[in-house]
């Protein structure tokens, strides 16, 4: 029962943060920002929230800086759309699965161009 909760609430926290992001985020430095899942403990006290971003390194950081200084004003957007006791403290963290499928990907094409020659 508490587990569909959890599930429930990081789908919710999923959707409304993207949109937060994308609408109501002003900041230059939060550019194309993907979110790409919600991790949310049982005691709904703290959230993961897997982030993609489009562009080299320096921008990752950059937005990884302005996401970090918004946490607050996200929180309580979330704390207004999501009815919960006490809105999860926010932590975001870069998805790699996208990086490591690109790696995996480049590499089973650097297999197929050997075997060729």
């Amino acid at each position: 029962m508490a587990n569909l909760r959890v599930h429930r609430v990081a789908e919710q926290m999923k959707k409304e943060m993207s949109d937060i992001i994308e609408h109501r985020i002003k900041d230059p430095r939060v550019g194309f920002v993907t979110v790409t899942g919600v991790d949310v403990t049982g005691d709904l006290q703290d959230a993961t929230v897997y982030i993609s971003v489009f562009g080299d390194d320096q921008k990752k950081a950059a937005t990884l800086e302005g996401l970090d200084k918004a946490k607050g004003f996200i929180r309580s957007e979330i704390g207004k759309r999501i009815r919960l006791r006490k809105t999860p403290e926010i932590q975001f963290k870069f998805d790699q699965s996208v990086e490591y499928g690109n790696h995996i990907d480049q590499l089973i094409n650097d297999l197929h161009k050997r075997e060729k020659e």
